[in-house]
């Protein structure tokens, strides 16, 4: 995908990757990789969500990349991945595997953050052997592993069928969402952002949403609405922190406090009043300074050895 579909200066704008890559998965499906900073630094996976890219973690990548090795990617059908005939949890572990495998020595560790669909992805891939093997801790932001559609709140009406109904018609439409324009980004923000975000936060969003294929956030969305990932959350051994906006329409706190309920290692929960759904946009520093966190306390740089 053209960069030109993104923005072009500012925090938001994509970084440029130190190398990029082309994987392959399972099935075959082709993974554009990128990977910023330096080979030797503790190691950071960034995993995005629907109908994003790897630029939806442009700020969290331009502040870690001068002393972590950050590996972004983007989501089979998404960004410069094409799009595959297999969408499913499945491939979606089978894709993070892949990418885990491409990427990190062998018995290297790393902090695995993903957002929305990417924590999905977490979940999927939490019983997977490389998974268990790569994943120091986990950072769940914006996310839940059931019920997406009857929890919703994006329909301001009373939960119940007719919500359910609505919600599953709105989120799973086939229509384009064409130009980014003023009503364009007015609807962007109250579905997905805090009432208080930023002209330049929402612009952001609103580019890397636009650019994803119709045809790709349907199918996605069939997907998304049958969701079930609670086994998946009750095998997820690695120390995990969960991060949600109060005001997540999407994904409601509702989901977080489960996912904390639910996890065998849960290491906090953040709920972040004001905000909405894209929290690595919406409080880029303190998503990135809980990566941190969890990078010093259970990632941390190995010395190099004399002679290596």
């Amino acid at each position: 995908m053209s960069r030109l579909l993104h923005v072009s200066s500012g925090p938001y704008a994509p970084p440029v990757p130190a190398r990029e890559l082309t994987i392959t998965s399972a099935d075959g499906a082709r993974l554009h990789v990128e990977v910023h900073g330096p080979e030797r630094a503790p190691a950071v996976v960034l995993v995005h969500g629907w109908t994003c890219s790897t630029a939806f973690w442009a700020a969290q990548i331009r502040a870690l990349a001068p002393d972590h090795r950050v590996i972004a990617y983007d989501q089979r059908g998404h960004g410069r991945s094409p799009a595959s005939r297999v969408c499913s949890t499945e491939a979606l572990a089978d894709d993070l595997e892949a990418v885990l495998a491409a990427t990190l020595a062998p018995g290297e560790r790393a902090v695995i953050a993903g957002h929305s669909m990417g924590g999905m992805t977490v979940m999927a891939a939490a019983e997977r052997e490389r998974f268990r093997a790569n994943a120091a801790a986990v950072l769940l932001c914006s996310t839940g592993s059931s019920r997406l559609v009857a929890e919703s709140t994006v329909v301001p009406i009373r939960a119940g069928r007719l919500r359910t109904w609505l919600t599953r018609h709105i989120l799973g439409s086939r229509a384009p969402l064409g130009p980014v324009t003023p009503l364009a980004r007015r609807i962007l923000k109250y579905a997905t952002m805090g009432a208080g975000s930023a002209p330049h936060m929402v612009e952001a969003c609103a580019r890397i949403v636009h650019a994803c294929p119709r045809t790709v956030r349907h199918t996605w969305s069939h997907v998304l609405s049958l969701l079930d990932l609670d086994h998946g959350v009750r095998q997820l051994q690695a120390p995990t922190a969960v991060v949600v906006g109060a005001q997540d329409r999407l994904t409601p706190p509702v989901h977080a406090r489960a996912l904390v309920a639910a996890l065998p290692r849960c290491v906090g929960l953040t709920e972040l009043p004001g905000l909405g759904h894209m929290t690595p946009v919406e409080a880029p520093e303190l998503v990135t300074g809980k990566i941190r966190e969890l990078v010093t306390a259970y990632a941390p740089e190995e010395p190099v050895k004399e002679g290596a």
